[in-house]
């Protein structure tokens, strides 16, 4: 039996650090600030869009060191110790460069873009092998190690619809404060890096590159970006869902269960089921399965069940 770990030290965040005026240059980020305890980021900017819009410009930053009422997808609730996790809150304005906004239909895209840029921070600085599970958790090792939370503020007419999107990372967690057994930390990965300072500043630098470029295209996803591929090519390399048996649950209880084959042009899931037929999922909680046979092509060797109801492997129950 594995002997319990000790939690380790927990240092705040480094407040010199994150306020280094070439940093936020570079960044382009206007305003960054870190309190000590909030019950949600993303509520808290929520509220602030709406109250005080021009107090909140394009990529303002809110993290805590501690959050009482962080909510993930499908109203989900947990708590982590102090100092234990990243948690950050961006507001977003999308515009191209010419200051023309967005179409709100690209918005779809932004939880993918987050998840990309702190699959990319945690394998440059803290050398874990990231991966992408729809629509908006990072895995590492098939577990799941971070969680992005994208929700749109209030629509002015004239204004460009704001977003605010939340980043939830497991850094300094052990094994016995993890919410689910199928959530992991950085700190459990035998990284080269667990510093918080370190790993939040990766991830805002290599969003801001990505989002500026995806602004840029017009909220194209099929365009090159950041002198590589596309946002769209990129993601479906690193989407561990792709080429799975899945489960889909659906707002209204519904569900869908198939082959998860690829993502169209909006960031929506598309799940083949049993009888061929194409579904597309543009949200809800997606399941991963493990392999079964659909009805009629037999099941032999499989582990399969004819109904298509396996078990689940790697869901993560939170965020």
């Amino acid at each position: 039996m594995e002997a319990a770990q000790e939690a380790p030290e927990r240092p705040p965040l480094d407040l010199n650090e994150l306020s280094d005026e070439g940093f936020l240059s570079a960044t382009g980020i206007p305003q960054l600030t870190v309190v000590e305890s909030t019950g949600s980021t993303n509520a808290d900017l929520l509220r602030g869009v709406t109250e005080d819009p021009s107090a909140y410009p394009d990529l303002t930053v809110l993290a805590a060191e501690y959050q009482s009422a962080a909510r993930g997808r499908l109203d989900r609730r947990w708590e982590a110790p102090a100092r234990s996790s990243v948690s950050v809150s961006l507001v977003l304005r999308p515009v191209n460069a010419e200051g023309r906004p967005l179409p709100t239909q690209s918005y779809s895209w932004l939880s993918l873009l987050a998840a990309l840029a702190l699959r990319e921070a945690l394998l440059d600085t803290a050398g874990l092998p990231a991966e992408l599970k729809w629509p908006n958790d990072v895995l590492v090792r098939g577990k799941k190690i971070a969680g992005i939370l994208a929700q749109l503020g209030p629509l002015d007419a004239g204004a460009v619809p704001p977003v605010v999107l939340g980043t939830g990372l497991n850094v300094t967690l052990t094994g016995a404060e993890l919410p689910v057994p199928t959530a992991t930390s950085v700190l459990l990965e035998h990284p080269t890096t667990a510093d918080r300072t370190l790993l939040l500043k990766s991830y805002l630098s290599r969003f801001a590159t990505l989002y500026r470029s995806f602004c840029n295209a017009d909220g194209d996803p099929t365009a090159g970006m950041s002198g590589g591929p596309s946002l769209h090519k990129r993601v479906e390399h690193l989407l561990t869902t792709l080429g799975k048996q899945v489960r889909a649950q659906l707002p209204g209880d519904h569900e869908i269960i198939g082959h998860a084959t690829r993502l169209d042009d909006y960031g929506s899931l598309m799940v083949v089921d049993a009888g061929g037929h194409e579904h597309v999922v543009t949200a809800g909680d997606v399941v991963h399965l493990r392999p079964w046979t659909p009805p009629g092509q037999g099941n032999e060797g499989t582990g399969g069940n004819s109904g298509g109801k396996s078990a689940r492997s790697d869901e993560s129950g939170y965020a």
